[in-house]
């Protein structure tokens, strides 16, 4: 098992000071990776809830202040030099995918081969209606953003034209340092997800924070779309996501727990 840390990217705490200290010390103690999250906006009247706070409505209030992620991955990428730099997740739906390849490309580049790529394609209905992005259909312009992507990353000539997006023939350079291309992770809980991992993906991100039936469910269901694939176990990784935090007994003593 390998650990990693997401880097405090959000709340009062994403500071440029905060950020190199943290990152230089956790490439010192061995951590094998650091992480970035994606949020474009904090929704005051949001059209959906947020199952990870109590009242399943309001938004966490760090959510109100955060760092670019793939901006903040750059800026580690210059603070480190062995430690892996991946994102869980980025909204992939949100970006034209030669300007989401060639970012992931840079980056890949600047960290001499450190990036992993997580991707999902997002819940909120606020940030699609302010990216410009129907909420409609959005598993299926993920999986052309991920086909053309990995175009990007290993043609020499790049053509590109399906429905959503086209890419006349062109040459896009430079090409990532990981051959064929960075790992591909995938976030999310429907069966669509697994399936897309399986067709485009290296892996899954999947997320410790509800009930541990609802995480075993999850596994279940990645390891079960293998089975059914051509592929094999190995060729995938498994990453998940944990929120631990303190809480007190009715000893008084502090325990680590998880949300």
């Amino acid at each position: 098992m390998k650990i990693g840390l997401v880097v405090p990217q959000f709340g009062i705490n994403a500071t440029k000071e905060n950020l190199i200290r943290f990152v230089q010390i956790a490439e010192q103690e061995g951590f094998e990776s650091l992480w970035v999250y994606d949020r474009m906006l904090y929704a005051i009247n949001p059209q959906q809830p947020y199952l990870g706070t109590p009242d399943k409505r309001e938004w966490p209030e760090f959510f109100k202040n955060n760092l670019d992620p793939l901006a903040t991955l750059a800026f580690i990428a210059a603070n480190t030099t062995k430690v892996n730099l991946g994102t869980c997740i980025i909204d992939m739906t949100f970006h034209n995918p030669i300007t989401l390849a060639k970012e992931f490309t840079t980056i890949d580049i600047l960290s001499e081969g450190r990036t992993i790529c997580g991707f999902g394609i997002g819940w909120s209905k606020d940030e699609y209606l302010a990216a410009n992005i129907p909420y409609e259909k959005r598993g299926e312009r993920a999986n052309q953003i991920l086909k053309a992507m990995k175009k990007v990353w290993t043609e020499n000539i790049v053509e590109f034209n399906e429905d959503f997006y086209k890419i006349p023939k062109s040459i896009i350079d430079p090409k990532p340092i990981q051959k064929p291309h960075p790992k591909i992770l995938l976030g999310g809980f429907s069966p669509k997800t697994f399936e897309r991992m399986i067709k485009y993906g290296d892996g899954y991100i999947g997320t410790l924070a509800g009930s541990f039936d609802y995480f075993h469910n999850s596994i279940k269901m990645f390891n079960d779309s293998i089975e059914k694939s051509s592929r094999t176990r190995r060729d995938f990784d498994l990453t998940v996501l944990t929120f631990p935090y303190l809480m007190k007994t009715s000893s008084e003593k502090k325990v680590i727990g998880l949300l």
